[in-house]
Parts: C-alpha cells; sequence; structure tokens
C-alpha cells in the first residue's frame, strides 16, 4: 500500500471536487479528509482573528493506494485537477 499525503490551499468546493475526483480512481482504497485543525495552526500572533481575502481554506487529505502506480497516478490527476480548480496542492510527507 502507498499512503499519499496532500495539502490543499482552495475552497471547500475546490476540496469536494478533488475528494470526488481521488474517489473515482481504480486502486484507490481509501480517501480521507483529515480534520486536526491544531496540526497546521500557527505559532505567532500576526494573523490572529485577520479577514482572509482570498477565501482559500487549508485542507489535508490522506489516500491509500494499492501499489506505487496507483500512488503516482493520484499525484497526476492531483496536480491536474487543481490546476483546473486554480487551487495549490503540495504532496508532503506527515501532516
Amino acid at each position: 500500500m502507498t499512503t499519499i499525503r496532500i495539502r490543499m490551499t482552495g475552497s471547500r468546493e475546490d476540496a469536494d471536487t478533488l475528494l470526488t475526483v481521488l474517489h473515482g480512481i481504480d486502486g484507490i482504497e481509501r480517501v480521507e479528509e483529515l480534520d486536526d485543525e491544531t496540526a497546521y495552526a500557527r505559532d505567532d500572533s500576526s494573523s490572529n482573528e485577520l479577514t482572509d481575502d482570498n477565501g482559500s481554506e487549508l485542507f489535508m487529505i490522506e489516500v491509500l493506494a494499492s501499489d506505487r502506480l496507483h500512488g503516482d497516478a493520484v499525484r497526476a490527476v492531483t496536480e491536474v485537477e487543481a490546476s483546473l480548480l486554480g487551487a495549490v496542492v503540495e504532496f508532503v510527507d506527515e501532516f
């Protein structure tokens, strides 16, 4: 099994679209959006309680693929879909 961890910056609608697309890939065992806000909370107070001008949110998505080949497909599809949506994605080892 191959685990792919994705950090996505975009709208809720963008995240839902990406989740739906990832669910449609053959060889995917699990797609899960993680909801641990403490994992990406900032330590400083520079942006506390400021309004967000661009409306973007951070989403953490974990995908379990059956093998490396399907993991590569997840990465490729994620990059293309993010580009189409105007969202930003980053593949990370840990959240």
